[in-house]
């Protein structure tokens, strides 16, 4: 048995390895053959090895295995990963709230419509020109957040808060809130 506290991969690492990997898979692409197929089948068994895992955790290791990003990615990607595409989605955007905040905006899940994620982007304009990029970096940072976790979510819409909330109030003339209906004349 492997030693538990073996020296694992940092984050870094694995981000390397994971880069360089796609590179390597994108050179065996147009040579399909022995070796793009070894891959294939290596991933399926790896995945229903880590789907049989998953059937003998228990609910608090499930949700441990989960929530490690890495193992997370893994679980998606074999469609096996216990959480709802939303329930994982809204938790990108809850980890992406309060740098939203620092700038000045607010961010909220909205939910999901059929394959869209939606989320309320608020900016506050509270930084001015010297927080870096604009709104636009902002979207661009949750749209990948929320496709990264949840790739079975096509896309991601941004519901703009700023113009409802400096939208002006609807105008009820006094005299029509005061007029009473005319009694209706009996039968």
């Amino acid at each position: 048995m492997a030693d538990a506290g073996a020296a694992r991969l940092a984050d870094p690492a694995v981000e390397a390895r994971l880069a360089r990997l796609d590179e390597v898979l994108a050179g065996l692409e147009p040579a399909p053959g022995p070796a793009l197929e070894a891959v294939r089948l290596l991933t399926e068994v790896y995945g229903e090895a880590l789907a049989r895992v998953l059937d003998h955790a228990d609910t608090r290791l499930g949700e441990l295995l989960a929530g490690d990003e890495l193992v997370g990615h893994l679980m998606v990607l074999h469609d096996i990963h216990p959480e709802s595409p939303e329930d994982r989605a809204a938790r990108a955007v809850e980890r992406l709230r309060p740098a939203v905040r620092e700038r000045g905006g607010d961010l909220e899940w909205a939910g999901t419509d059929g394959t869209v994620a939606r989320v309320r982007l608020s900016t506050g304009g509270g930084c001015g020109s010297g927080c870096g990029g604009g709104s636009s970096d902002v979207e661009e940072a949750v749209r990948a957040a929320v496709l990264a976790v949840a790739p079975e979510l096509t896309s991601v819409e941004t519901v703009r808060e700023d113009a409802a909330r400096t939208a002006a109030p609807a105008f009820v003339p006094l005299a029509t809130v005061k007029r009473r209906a005319a009694p209706q004349e009996a039968r």
